[in-house]
């Protein structure tokens, strides 16, 4: 995808593409809890979070959406935009010390509602240092057409 475009009908089923790690910090954790405003105590008290089922604190769900997600921006395309998210879970804790990464697999292509667009689908998997599945999403690119006037 070294393309400065790329069309709907350049993603192809079943590509791959996997980003670079991004270790998880104790700064992770209170800067998005600042910004989110979310100061549950299995994120911020360390006392607490040794009672729970995790023995440590885990990182916010929100916060490896948004680290998983960022990796993953590393090509900027002019003729495609979020067009959202789908099947979202977080499906293994994320702890301070954890380095995670995003793997893409353009998953379903499909037609937009509006001519000359279609939707792709990347689906999303955070993996750990472990290579434990951390996290899944779809996310949905509306995608420009080569023929402006088509949705075939």
């Amino acid at each position: 995808m070294d393309e400065k475009a790329y069309y709907f009908e350049d993603y192809q089923l079943g590509d791959e593409r996997v980003t670079g790690g991004r270790t998880i910090t104790e700064a992770d954790f209170v800067i998005h809890a600042g910004q989110t405003g979310d100061f549950f105590p299995h994120h911020m008290d360390a006392e607490f979070a040794k009672t729970t089922d995790f023995g440590q604190r885990i990182a916010h769900g929100t916060l490896t959406f948004a680290i998983g997600v960022g990796l993953t921006a590393s090509f900027i395309n002019p003729v495609a935009f979020s067009y959202g998210y789908d099947r979202l879970r977080f499906t293994a804790p994320v702890f301070i010390g954890d380095t995670i990464h995003t793997k893409v697999t353009i998953h379903e292509k499909k037609d937009a509602k509006k001519p000359g667009q279609g939707i792709v689908t990347e689906r999303l998997q955070v993996i750990n240092q472990r290579g434990e599945l951390v996290m899944v999403a779809d996310h949905l690119l509306m995608c420009q057409r080569r023929e402006p006037g088509s949705n075939a």
